[in-house]
């Protein structure tokens, strides 16, 4: 047994000691999120660009192909068929309570709720007459039902403009309060606002800023507002998820999970060009589905997906 680690077991040398903690906490981790191969499977490669997945009660999951236009279901069995088509070049997707698939329709710029039988429903089509830049990614508070979306802008070659609206007045992060028309600011002060997930508690809120190459992490009030912004990595990320551990997936280069203190405890290499999104799908929430490119994979897990 080597000197520091006596020194830690007799409870001295504090700073020593978390170190090495930290660094066997972040060993284990590593050892226990993956189950069998640590390498992602390839699903199919039929696609121009995938996004947004997003699980349902059963384990099914959802995913857009936005260049194409379609949203695809990928279920429980392994069967791929298409869910909608005219999708309204859909990104960043996630499942209310009621069974509704909310998606970020950048089409048109819109919140959209589409029903299990495909009807859609317009939440939002604009902030007080002005033109959002195009919403990206949304969650779903579990209890109050508002939706916080990011609305970073990307120029899409399916617009007849080439520049925000004026009146928009930059790239921010939104809440929807349910049954509500408008939404309200609730952090003006990203660079370019893109991936978001929340705990299901309903209590913390992680916000990728990919232009600033960072992530944050807030505390959601009664209110629905956000309070105590902290930097919580220092990496950006196009599409995110958690697991049932506190562990946050980001996603770019391959996939990179960070325990909830914000120690990188693995990364998931991904033979595409960039890697969009991630969730946790299967009827038992153990498969993480990742959206790469032209091609959509999974991976089987140890640990389950956050509910």
């Amino acid at each position: 047994m080597s000197t520091s680690l006596n020194i830690l077991l007799a409870g001295g040398a504090v700073l020593l000691g978390a170190g090495i903690v930290a660094a066997y906490a972040q060993t284990t981790s590593t050892s226990n999120i993956l189950s069998g191969s640590a390498t992602p499977q390839l699903v199919a490669r039929q696609f121009k660009f995938t996004e947004g997945p997003a699980v349902d009660k059963a384990g099914n999951v959802f995913f857009t192909d936005q260049p194409n236009n379609r949203i695809w279901k990928y279920d429980t069995s392994g069967k791929l068929s298409v869910f909608l088509d005219k999708a309204g070049r859909a990104n960043g997707m996630y499942f209310d309570k009621q069974g509704n698939l909310l998606a970020c329709a950048d089409e048109q710029n819109q919140l959209w709720s589409i029903a299990p039988n495909g009807k859609v429903t317009v939440l939002l089509q604009d902030v007080q007459g002005h033109r959002l830049n195009g919403p990206n990614d949304l969650w779903v508070h579990p209890s109050s039902g508002g939706i916080y979306f990011t609305d970073p802008y990307y120029q899409r070659d399916y617009w007849t403009r080439t520049a925000p609206d004026p009146g928009i007045g930059g790239q921010k992060l939104y809440y929807l309060p349910k049954g509500q028309r408008q939404p309200a600011v609730v952090d003006d002060k990203l660079q370019k606002p893109n991936g978001i997930i929340g705990t299901p508690d309903g209590r913390q809120l992680y916000v990728a800023d990919i232009e600033a190459d960072k992530t944050y992490r807030y505390q959601i009030a009664p209110d629905g507002q956000l309070t105590n912004r902290q930097l919580f990595v220092e990496q950006g990320s196009d599409g995110m998820t958690l697991d049932s551990q506190g562990n946050v997936y980001l996603t770019g280069k391959g996939v990179t999970v960070y325990n909830a203190a914000g120690q990188k405890i693995q990364h998931i290499a991904v033979p595409e060009a960039w890697t969009a999104n991630v969730c946790f799908g299967g009827k038992n929430r153990r498969t993480l589905l990742i959206t790469a490119s032209e091609a959509v994979y999974v991976l089987p897990m140890r640990v389950k997906g956050a509910q």
